[in-house]
């Protein structure tokens, strides 16, 4: 099976991608890190280089030919689900979880790695809340597609809650 996080960026996909696999005997694949390697370049110069459209469509293909018969957990980037049919495919070929996490918890770890995100690099931080606050009001109808939430739920209760609904 394949479970894929997704949610705002700084929420937390990545560290809870990486500590969920292991406990569930999956691999774990970080989708923007597969995409770094396959165009040798950081995100931050995709953007640059290329643009975001043809980032998308790099995330986009990824999900189109994505293995189903292996299991992975897969953290996505924080806007794969919100261009051409991602979210839809998601659902089709897997789990989604949406970390839902508070403000109070995703803008500090925005602020920390803001020079490593292309979106909000050269923002202050009150031109970061806004850009939180409207770029979230327009990615959370897509995230709420999700089929499982799970708030600001620690690891230990994001596994207990994708096995109860494994079993359900």
């Amino acid at each position: 099976m394949l479970i894929f996080l997704i949610g705002f960026m700084g929420c937390g996909k990545s560290f809870i991608g990486r500590n969920l696999a292991p406990m569930l005997h999956y691999d774990y694949v970080d989708m923007d890190k597969f995409i770094e390697e396959q165009e040798q370049l950081s995100i931050a110069e995709i953007f640059e280089q290329k643009g975001e459209t043809y980032f998308r469509e790099q995330e986009h293909q990824f999900l189109l030919n994505i293995d189903i018969t292996k299991d992975k957990v897969i953290s996505t980037g924080g806007g794969v689900p919100c261009f051409y049919n991602n979210m839809d495919l998601m659902n089709e070929k897997g789990l989604t979880i949406y970390l839902n996490r508070s403000k109070s918890i995703t803008i500090p770890r925005l602020i920390k790695g803001q020079h490593k995100r292309p979106l909000i690099a050269q923002l202050t931080e009150s031109e970061l809340e806004n850009f939180y606050d409207d770029r979230l009001a327009m990615r959370a109808p897509f995230y709420e597609r999700a089929a499982l939430h799970v708030g600001d739920d620690d690891l230990d209760t994001i596994y207990q809650k994708i096995q109860a609904f494994l079993k359900a």
